[in-house]
């Protein structure tokens, strides 16, 4: 695949009106489509481009899709653009068995009719052309691949695709790399690449350095599809360590110290690398005046938060009076949405942070922000909290055990203990478990009474 290769499907139309009616029922029953609750009414192109020739025996489509939904899940709603999905479309005359999981229907229309499409990431050689297009540096149509070429990237490696993600797709290498292929996608820097390039030029050593990554040119717009880092072999997510160490009874403190000390190495790193900033009274106005506003939608959406609303905005309010006192805080780039699983131990005992991508659903130059540590160390307390019931084993003291040792391992490596900061802490704290209480509530609600015990607390004002 040539540097210079300029391939692109030229019945662009014809193609999306074939691929209608099948994404219209394939897309909504994805993990990682965020708009669920609302039927889809149609689809507008972004870019269709073809990775290999759709006429042959096996054809690849890289396809951007913006989805048209109703603002509101009911009859005769008004239909609005909606978000833009990234898709590789794999086309072939039939689906051999191991690629049924991977369908998305037959075309009876249009430059495809006869053919199958399916979602080509579940086969070997779609995923082994992306990956020959980023160790090449090939531009194809509007498609960039670009690469770091301090690191090499071998052929013949054997790709799989991980089946436990949620909001994207994940490809492993042969157990050498891991693609993160972005699904819902908008233009612009996204934090996914630009953190952990501005950690590698840093030199730190807890995230994996990006290998390659794959971008986009549409409508003079820079749109970041995915990135390829080195894969930690062996590698266990703090989520499934801390659930595997609670069922056996056994302590996760020195872990939970240790994912503290690794967190405030982050932090310094994304310090010394990006601009770090004074949050004055206007904008600490600005941060309380958000958090009770998303109290306040809370409470209309959950009224079971409706007794503790007073308690909680109790946390804001003494944010607010600091601020006003003239009281200021640094802010940085953070990770943004840090919990136990964005955090890989390997099997000799270091832990790397990933997933740099921040809470999805909000607007990207939101996700971009610099914002006090205390964010993902809230983030991180709320986790062990989360995991400590999540068990289905009773451990008294557990989730506050990890969370002071979390903080100590967090002073020994910044120097600054986050609990000297109470008022900070819990507003952030609190606003985390306000959001968990209604995602619960819309999405799991047998784990709502997981976020409503630390309302409680937090509402009581009783000791983190």
């Amino acid at each position: 695949m040539s540097q210079a290769d300029t391939r692109t499907v030229t019945s662009s139309p014809g193609l999306l009106a074939s691929l209608d009616p099948l994404l219209r029922e394939w897309l909504p029953r994805q993990r990682w489509f965020a708009g669920k609750g609302r039927p889809v009414t149609g689809f507008s192109l972004v870019s269709a481009t073809d990775l290999l020739p759709s006429t042959g025996r096996l054809g690849l489509v890289h396809l951007v899709v913006r989805t048209h939904q109703p603002a509101v899940p009911a009859p005769g709603a008004p239909e609005h653009p909606g978000d833009c999905y990234q898709l590789l479309i794999g086309v072939r005359e039939a689906l051999p068995p191991r690629l049924a999981p991977a369908l998305i229907g037959h075309v009876r229309q249009g430059p495809l009719t006869g053919r199958t499409v399916y979602d080509a990431l579940h086969d070997t050689r779609p995923a082994e052309v992306v990956l020959e297009a980023l160790r090449s540096g090939a531009r194809i149509g509007g498609l960039r691949f670009e690469r770091d070429p301090r690191q090499e990237i071998r052929t013949g490696l054997v790709p799989r695709l991980m089946t436990a993600e949620q909001s994207n797709s994940s490809v492993v290498y042969g157990d050498t790399f891991i693609l993160k292929l972005l699904r819902r996608i908008v233009p612009g820097v996204n934090p996914d690449l630009e953190l952990p390039l501005a950690l590698a030029r840093a030199g730190s050593p807890r995230v994996p350095a990006p290998t390659a990554w794959m971008t986009a040119e549409l409508a003079g717009e820079t749109w970041v599809l995915g990135v390829l880092q080195p894969y930690v072999q062996g590698a266990t997510d703090g989520w499934e360590l801390a659930l595997r160490e609670l069922a056996k009874g056994e302590d996760f403190t020195a872990e939970a110290r240790a994912l503290g000390r690794a967190t405030a190495e982050v932090h310094t790193a994304l310090a010394r690398a990006l601009p770090v900033v004074t949050l004055g009274r206007g904008q600490l106005e600005q941060l309380v005046d958000g958090m009770t506003r998303r109290l306040e939608e809370a409470v209309h959406a959950v009224p079971a938060l409706r007794p503790y609303a007073p308690g909680l905005r109790s946390a804001y309010t003494a944010l607010g009076d600091l601020a006003a006192e003239g009281r200021t805080w640094t802010a940085q780039r953070v990770h943004g949405d840090l919990h136990l699983g964005q955090c890989l131990r390997s099997p000799a005992g270091a832990w790397s942070l990933i997933d740099f991508e921040g809470e999805p659903a909000k607007p990207l130059a939101e996700r971009r922000l610099p914002q006090p540590p205390a964010r993902d160390v809230a983030g991180m307390l709320r986790s062990f909290d989360y995991a400590a019931h999540s068990a289905g084993t009773v451990a008294p003291g557990w989730a506050e055990h990890c969370r002071a040792a979390y903080c100590t391992g967090y002073a020994e490596a910044s120097g600054v203990d986050p609990r000297t900061d109470p008022v900070l802490l819990d507003a952030y704290e609190t606003d985390k478990a306000v959001y968990e209480v209604v995602y619960e509530a819309r999405h799991r609600p047998d784990w709502l009474p997981v976020p409503l015990s630390a309302v409680r607390r937090l509402a009581s004002s009783e000791p983190a």
